[in-house]
């Protein structure tokens, strides 16, 4: 569900962005440490739980399409599309969190392992 969070902080709206922003540089820990770290305002916490969810998704998809490959060569592509589904929707939802919003990413890519209080 979408959400505006009315008047948010700039502080809150750089580390719900760094949430998203953070998996182009280490993956999954940027929203992780956003998660756990960072994640006091509803706003921040909403962002880093679908941030992780997304990065938990991508390494599990990796990780299952590497094995898979392994018995049958094309299944190779699976993690590269799910990525640059990743990829695109991190952008799509970065750019949300700059303006104080909340878009919410497909379950297919952000899957629902963490949620926010």
């Amino acid at each position: 569900m979408q959400g505006h969070y009315g008047q948010v902080s700039h502080d809150d709206k750089t580390w719900a962005l760094m949430a998203y922003v953070g998996q182009f540089l280490v993956g999954a820990i940027a929203p992780a440490v956003v998660f756990f770290g960072k994640g006091r305002s509803a706003f921040v916490r909403r962002h880093a739980a679908q941030g992780l969810n997304m990065g938990l998704a991508a390494i599990a998809v990796w990780i299952l399409g590497g094995l898979l490959s392994l018995v049958f060569e094309p299944f190779i592509w699976l993690p590269l599309v799910f990525t640059a589904a990743v990829m695109f929707f991190l952008v799509f939802a970065a750019r949300a969190a700059n303006r104080g919003e909340f878009r919410p990413v497909p379950s297919v890519v952000a899957w629902p392992l963490f949620k926010t209080r």
